[in-house]
């Protein structure tokens, strides 16, 4: 076996120092957005997630500096993703299947229309093909992670750069927007826990905030919703790939795809097959149980400090300041896909 050696030691050490204030900042605001929750719902029913992020956003000027920018990036990023991989001990494979295929086709079909749409709003707006194939997969897919894996298969043109960060920076604004807005309009539409969950899996761009909204519904809410939006990440790879060759297809040089392999959208259904059998095996129950809840609870503060992280990067003037012809095209795959799974779902009910 491997002996660490001091180096290995000392970078592990200076890796947690680096971290240490962005975390224990977003720890913070987890913690403060927990303690004020109870309060808060003699006023409004407001979850603490939706706390954590508005307390986050009021401590952005706090969070601009360069010593805390590791960890909250860490925050959002490495803990979210696998606090999101436990949630898979809180879903089991029945859950999965109640969806049903409809749901599946509705959300694929969405995303290609999306994807399209990037396309015909950035033409439309006087933008590069290469932005509305960055702006299109990363509303139709999976936020930021589909834009940068989008960006290594666009060809390079000026301004691309610029680009890129601008799509990271709006679709994260956007989503983190209708993690507050979109709740509330499944309401007003009458949908029920399914739907409501199968809605904001499908229209919102970034994990994190998928998780945010369906969590401060409901725990039904928030399962169906990570796996409508676990089904849009695990379709990255064919995206991207795609959109590789439709450029290649014009005759256009573009980057070699390097596509991220989503490993906490594997271990999330492991841990769904794993949830699923563990009834089958009562012998295991008093050994397995206090296990699940150790783990379930941990994943709870993961996500809580996670979504303190993003209000915290969460900038008002930045997005203020973003240029409007490409605010206006995300804007429009935005209500796009929006507008084609809620009419989706809205006719699934009339129907």
């Amino acid at each position: 076996m491997a002996v660490p050696t001091p180096q290995m030691s000392r970078t592990l050490a200076d890796t947690a120092i680096d971290f240490a204030p962005g975390v224990a900042l977003s720890a913070a605001v987890a913690g403060a957005a927990y303690l004020a929750a109870p309060y808060a719902a003699h006023a409004l029913p407001i979850p603490a997630m939706v706390l954590a992020l508005v307390i986050g956003i009021a401590l952005n000027p706090i969070a601009s500096r360069p010593s805390v920018q590791p960890g909250m990036a860490f925050c959002v990023r490495t803990l979210l993703r696998w606090a999101v991989a436990l949630l898979g001990l809180r879903v089991a494979l029945s859950d999965i299947a109640a969806l049903g295929l409809a749901t599946g086709v509705l959300v694929v079909l969405a995303m290609i229309v999306t994807l399209r749409a990037g396309f015909f709003f950035a033409r439309l707006s006087g933008r590069q093909p290469g932005f509305g194939a960055l702006v299109g997969s990363a509303t139709a897919v999976c936020g930021a992670s589909a834009a940068l894996a989008t960006s290594t298969v666009v060809p390079d043109y000026p301004g691309k750069q610029a680009d890129v960060v601008f799509v990271v920076v709006a679709v994260n604004a956007l989503a983190t927007l209708a993690m507050v807005v979109f709740p509330p309009l499944c309401i007003l539409f009458g949908f029920d826990a399914q739907t409501t969950g199968v809605m904001l899996g499908g229209t919102i761009h970034d994990v994190a905030q998928v998780v945010g909204a369906g969590y401060a519904v409901s725990e039904p809410v928030g399962n169906t919703a990570v796996i409508v939006k676990l089904f849009r990440v695990f379709l990255l790879l064919p995206v991207v790939l795609g959109i590789g060759w439709y450029f290649t297809t014009r005759g256009v040089k573009h980057g070699q795809a390097r596509v991220p392999v989503p490993v906490f959208a594997i271990v999330f259904l492991a841990l769904c097959l794993l949830n699923s059998a563990l009834p089958l095996a009562p012998s295991v129950a008093p050994v397995a149980g206090p296990v699940k809840a150790v783990l379930i609870e941990l994943s709870s503060w993961g996500l809580l400090i996670a979504i303190g992280a993003l209000g915290l990067g969460t900038s008002v003037a930045t997005v203020v300041a973003l240029g409007w012809r490409h605010v206006a095209t995300v804007l429009a795959t935005t209500v796009v896909i929006f507008a084609l799974v809620t009419g989706g779902l809205l006719l699934g009910k009339i129907i």
